[in-house]
């Protein structure tokens, strides 16, 4: 087994294809959840590591062997769903604070630390009173709107609007002002 961080970039670096099923098997999936974070959209994330991981290949005799491949492919998802995001959207004041809250956070954290803080938010949603918490999903992860959730449910509007305020509020207590810019990266949708 060849994991560690040197001997598998060499092994890159020389065409092995092992290495590369290896890097795959053992970050595949991290990158999914980071990435759907972003996108909240399956088949767009797909793509957008897909898209890394072809580069990595293509590019491989450049790679740093002093530098953590980890970090590369979390950087290098970053950066796709960036260019992606600029591509394909009009940017408008809210998609800029979005973008740069994005930014901040992936240069102002190891990845470890962020995928801690990601744990921590969602902690946090699964002790909200059970009602509260489904419609906060509801609204916030599956994008429902208000009156969707509350045909959905059949309960009314403004129960919906109750339940969200009190999340909220709960959330905000439980998390304070430095996981708020996380957990407003994990709940924000693309257009």
């Amino acid at each position: 087994m060849y994991n560690d961080n040197l001997t598998l970039i060499k092994r890159l670096q020389n065409g092995e294809e092992a290495g590369y099923a290896l890097l795959l098997k053992l970050y595949h999936k991290k990158l999914f959840a980071y990435v759907y974070t972003f996108t909240h959209n399956h088949a767009l994330t797909e793509d957008i590591i897909q898209n890394v991981f072809l580069k990595l290949w293509e590019y491989r005799s450049r790679l740093n062997p002093e530098y953590s491949i980890k970090n590369f492919l979390y950087k290098s998802c970053y950066n796709e769903f960036i260019n992606y995001y600029k591509k394909n959207n009009h940017l408008t004041p809210f998609d800029k604070v979005y973008l740069n809250t994005v930014e901040s956070v992936v240069h102002n954290n190891d990845i470890d630390i962020l995928e801690r803080k990601k744990e921590i938010i969602f902690e946090g949603v699964s002790l909200l009173p059970e009602k509260c918490a489904e419609i906060f999903m509801l609204s916030k992860k599956d994008g429902l709107s208000n009156t969707e959730i509350a045909d959905y449910l059949k309960i009314s509007k403004k129960t919906v609007e109750g339940h969200l305020t009190k999340a909220y509020s709960i959330l905000r207590e439980q998390l304070g002002a430095k996981l708020m810019s996380i957990f407003f990266l994990l709940f924000k949708k693309l257009k």
